[in-house]
């Protein structure tokens, strides 16, 4: 029994690739150990953080057909296996943890994404992922999965990288919760506001900023001022953002309908109408007449017409680094 389990253990090594010689990434999986064929659904499912929604994962294994889901991570351990293996008919769950730009290089890795019918990228730092993984085969194999139909899903940091721009934030810091609002609105160049484009290619997502905890972090006046870089550096004349607040998600269907679930305040989708007319370093913002529709759960969003329903329409501006709204009482929210 213990030589059978001896080798066990070898087979598994030799599998993932965990040696010190060879590549750092870690892989465990659970279920059928041999990879199964399946015809996946697309689908984005958006998760704004928090404590994980059921009901969002679920709809992420279903379009996986009994496929095999991956997890990937860039820190952390194999805790979602045995959460997601829970909720799904899965041929296996697996997490795949890539802590380095060597290890996004590594073949097998390549190898294991390819095999995937489900992706969901986890919570942590999403510097990591942009610096270890962008311009490497692990960006370059998660696009081509999901432009061949492969669904994928994110929470937190996973859901920033989503979009096609994104708050890049530091790669040394475990989270960002520092940068608030208030140091965005006076200085839209506040060293830490770190934006980046084109990595991953989500269908829906282009010309769109993803952000997570957004209600309960305060996090609208910071997304203002990313907006108004975005535009100010000649990125985009007219960015999209959807803001997914903690507890809460938005399904997305091929064709771009939306549907918000969860227990949070739901998703605040956002639309620049107008350039800002003042955002350069070291003065505050003013930046006028963003769009916002606000969607609760069981709101339903068409992300191609850029309209929804079920929710509530409002504008905000930005004057001398304040935030004013059309809402009743200057709501923000």
């Amino acid at each position: 029994m213990i030589l059978k389990r001896a080798r066990v253990v070898l087979s598994i090594l030799l599998l993932c690739g965990i040696s010190q010689a060879a590549s750092s990434f870690q892989y465990i999986r659970i279920g059928n150990q041999a990879d199964v064929a399946t015809r996946p659904s697309a689908g984005t499912a958006l998760m704004g953080g928090g404590s994980d929604l059921d009901e969002a994962f679920r709809w992420l294994c279903g379009r996986a057909s009994g496929g095999d889901f991956l997890i990937l991570r860039a820190r952390g351990d194999d805790a979602y296996n045995s959460y997601v293996n829970g909720l799904c008919k899965a041929n296996s769950v697996a997490t795949l943890i890539i802590p380095d730009d060597a290890a996004a290089h590594d073949p097998k890795v390549k190898e294991i994404i390819g095999h995937a019918e489900a992706i969901f990228i986890a919570g942590g730092n999403q510097a990591r992922y942009v610096e270890f993984w962008k311009g490497t085969p692990v960006e370059e194999t998660i696009n081509a999965k999901v432009a061949e139909g492969t669904p994928i899903g994110g929470t937190s940091a996973g859901l920033a990288v989503l979009g096609q721009f994104c708050y890049g934030a530091l790669k040394d810091q475990e989270n960002d919760n520092d940068l608030a609002s208030s140091d965005v609105l006076p200085n839209p160049y506040f060293p830490r506001v770190t934006l980046v484009r084109d990595f991953l290619k989500i269908p829906h997502l282009q010309n769109t900023l993803t952000d997570s905890h957004f209600a309960i972090r305060d996090r609208m006046g910071r997304t203002l001022g990313f907006l108004a870089r975005i535009v100010q550096d000649g990125w985009s004349a007219q960015p999209r953002e959807i803001a997914i607040d903690e507890k809460s998600a938005v399904l997305v269907d091929p064709e771009g309908h939306g549907t918000v679930v969860g227990f949070g305040k739901g998703a605040y989708f956002l639309r620049v109408t107008q350039p800002p007319k003042l955002c350069k370093p070291n003065t505050p913002l003013d930046f006028h007449d963003i769009a916002v529709y606000h969607l609760p759960t069981g709101g339903h969003f068409d992300l191609p017409g850029w309209s929804g329903t079920g929710g509530e329409k409002y504008s905000l501006s930005v004057v001398n680094g304040m935030i004013h709204s059309t809402k009743a009482g200057n709501a923000v929210y």
